[in-house]
């Protein structure tokens, strides 16, 4: 995968089209009143200009002209008498009414409903001018060539006047089409520049920091703020995670910026006292950082609750957990107790024969606890289904025994 730098101005409504995601389908991303603010003129004109609109102005018409052309944006696209005489004094040469009509008819059919017109014409009034056939739809299939919906064509006329250049960038960041509509649902993130805020960003990263392009592209792909944060505090969070002792070249530098991102040098050091109230050491601490740099974005209650369960029910030495943090990361209540107990509850009756340790036990997916652990022992240890009572309650036995081998979505 190769970033490259794509200028929004030169490519709008223009660029080639790219096949491989031709096929697919994006969703509508925000509701289309939400869409609305995001109008703007020089996108609306790039979208609608054509050679035989003029750019005259609209000095020496008659009052009687400017009135029937107001009358007739009242009525056909629902604007107010004063909306009305604005939008009419931009429409130079106006001429019969016919033209207008062929355009609303063909925003109309393509999923525009009255308020989008209306918002529309506010905006770029001399979009009923422009010549359909020649113009417009030419446009609108190119963007049903690349997979859009009518809906979707919606959303990007209101939306903004750099989406096709930003999908492309975006789409190579998160690694797919549908994984950045995921994203854009969630979170807001698509309204920076690209020449201004995430190419610099990306060339900071890879050329300053020496990081591979596909490890920017997993940080992004969990969280696509990230890569947009300013160039200043990326350059702060750098100096941060190598005083953490975290080289560079590390695979997970790019990681360590991310957590750090989230968290305070105040919460930082609170983390240091807490993990060597249980025993760390300082190299310790950093060793563990250099290995899972995310463990540092874990609440501070949370981390004590999960070092005084390892050291103090399951038997950890505090220098095994700073050597395999990737223990932290699993939930307490979810994963490490009902595994430990399940361990735990086999032992006890001389049924546990796997050589792994929590650890391990932790890792495997659901599907493989309850293939392995749980449902084999059902019948002489009952206490397990108690245990993964929450497993019961989905219905996840009731699927495991009709059909053990296609059980999927499993979640303890």
């Amino acid at each position: 995968m190769k970033f490259c730098t794509v200028y929004a101005r030169d490519v709008v409504f223009y660029c080639a089209i790219s096949s491989a995601s031709a096929a697919v389908m994006l969703p509508s991303v925000v509701r289309r009143r939400r869409l609305l603010p995001y109008f703007r003129p020089c996108f609306l004109g790039c979208l609608f200009s054509s050679s035989s609109i003029a750019n005259t102005a609209a000095a020496g018409r008659s009052t009687a002209e400017l009135l029937a052309l107001s009358e007739y944006l009242v009525k056909s696209c629902g604007l107010s008498d004063a909306e009305a005489l604005r939008a009419s004094k931009s429409l130079v040469h106006f001429g019969a009414t016919k033209k207008a009509d062929v355009v609303l008819d063909f925003l109309k059919l393509h999923g525009f409903d009255g308020s989008h017109i209306k918002k529309l014409v506010q905006i770029y009034p001399r979009c009923l001018r422009c010549n359909v056939e020649d113009n417009l739809a030419p446009k609108f299939q190119s963007f049903r060539e690349m997979g859009f919906s009518e809906t979707d064509l919606v959303d990007i006329i209101l939306f903004h006047d750099s989406v096709l250049p930003k999908l492309k960038v975006w789409e190579g960041l998160v690694g797919s089409r549908e994984r950045l509509v995921k994203h854009i649902k969630k979170t807001w993130f698509f309204g920076y520049s690209i020449e201004k805020t995430v190419q610099p960003n990306l060339n900071f990263f890879r050329d300053e920091c020496g990081i591979p392009e596909e490890r920017i592209s997993r940080v992004a792909r969990q969280n696509p703020k990230f890569p947009v944060r300013s160039l200043d505090s990326l350059r702060a969070l750098v100096v941060r995670a190598e005083n953490l002792g975290v080289p560079r070249q590390s695979a997970m530098f790019m990681w360590a910026l991310y957590a750090l991102s989230n968290v305070s040098k105040e919460r930082v050091e609170a983390r240091v006292k807490l993990m060597m109230s249980f025993g760390w050491s300082e190299s310790e601490f950093s060793n563990a950082v250099r290995k899972m740099p995310t463990f540092l974005s874990i609440s501070q209650e949370a981390l004590r609750r999960k070092m005084e369960f390892l050291t103090e029910e399951v038997g950890y030495k505090p220098s095994c957990i700073a050597d395999q943090p990737l223990i932290l990361g699993y939930n307490l209540e979810k994963k490490l107790i009902p595994r430990f107990r399940d361990m735990e509850l086999l032992k006890s009756k001389g049924l546990w024969t796997a050589k792994c340790k929590l650890i391990s036990l932790a890792a495997l997916p659901d599907k493989k606890v309850m293939e392995k652990f749980v449902m084999p022992y059902k019948e002489k240890v009952p206490e397990l289904l108690e245990i993964f009572g929450l497993a019961a309650e989905k219905g996840l036995i009731l699927a495991w025994e009709s059909s053990p081998n296609k059980l999927r979505g499993a979640t303890l």
